[in-house]
């Protein structure tokens, strides 16, 4: 017992200097950042206004994961966000505005998204973020884009990129199928469904990063939505992928994001530690 009592002081003065060495990990956020050249925003005032994201990062850490979000809206509205649940927890999180019907037609909207991520690639690590732990994901139409930037190579290509550098593919809610806005453009019905090049299905290949989708409940999700996705898992098992998932969250509806953010950064974190392996 005598050496017991010895030890326990040192024991105790010794956790709580390391616990006080610790630093605890301080973000920040910077905002309104335009991801095309400053050529390309002189060129097209709604690009400059548009074409904008804001970047919340730990400012005291190195090597950290990035997640690339890209709001919903039917690729009409809505507005570039930093959801709540992402914040502090070790990863950055760059929210994205793109342009948007009927102001732009397809596929300057996948463009757009591409020329986001691009900037990330190439920016990333003047925060002290990994190039090589760059994730993609987004709600619904951002979803879409999403999936599109990563499954259609040639969108990154522009910029130089290999779109199978990305971490990986999170996709929320989002078609597999044609988009319903650009159907629309068309004059193609909602309810008619189409598979061609601006459809993720239509780029299903065996080498592209980890995909995982997350739907809403199928009797509850907008038209199809779950079904669609269900498809695309199907056929990229077909060619040979891999790492290919899909969730469903029971119980809810088109909009899933809140349960399903703590499933994104899950699978952000499994897959960079699989990297530092």
């Amino acid at each position: 017992m005598k050496n017991i009592k010895t030890i326990l002081p040192v024991l105790f003065l010794f956790i709580s200097f390391s616990g006080l060495s610790q630093t605890a990990t301080k973000y920040e956020q910077k905002n309104e950042i335009h991801y095309y050249s400053d050529t390309e925003r002189k060129q097209d005032a709604y690009l400059n206004e548009r074409c904008v994201l804001d970047i919340y990062y730990p400012k005291n850490k190195k090597d950290f994961s990035t997640i690339v979000w890209f709001h919903g809206g039917g690729l009409k509205a809505g507005e570039k966000e930093i959801p709540e649940a992402l914040k502090n927890n070790d990863v950055a999180v760059i929210g994205v505005n793109y342009r948007l019907y009927p102001n732009v037609k397809a596929p300057i909207y996948i463009e757009d998204a591409a020329a986001a991520v691009a900037w990330a690639f190439q920016n990333i690590q003047k925060y002290g973020g990994n190039p090589e732990k760059i994730f993609i994901s987004g709600h619904s139409a951002g979803g879409y884009l999403a999936s599109m930037v990563g499954l259609d190579k040639k969108y990154l290509e522009k910029h130089g990129i290999d779109a199978n550098q990305i971490a990986g593919l999170i996709p929320f809610s989002g078609h597999t199928i044609t988009h319903f806005t650009v159907r629309e453009e068309r004059g193609i019905k909602g309810e008619q469904p189409v598979i061609d090049e601006l459809a993720p299905l239509y780029h299903v290949r065996s080498d592209a990063p980890p995909l995982l989708m997350i739907t809403g409940d199928r009797e509850l999700e907008l038209l199809g939505r779950y079904e669609e996705n269900a498809y695309m898992y199907r056929m990229m098992k077909v060619v040979g992928h891999k790492e290919t998932q899909l969730m469903e969250l029971d119980g809810y509806d088109h909009g899933m994001v809140y349960p399903a953010l703590p499933l994104l950064l899950k699978e952000v974190k499994r897959i960079s530690s699989q990297n530092e392996d």
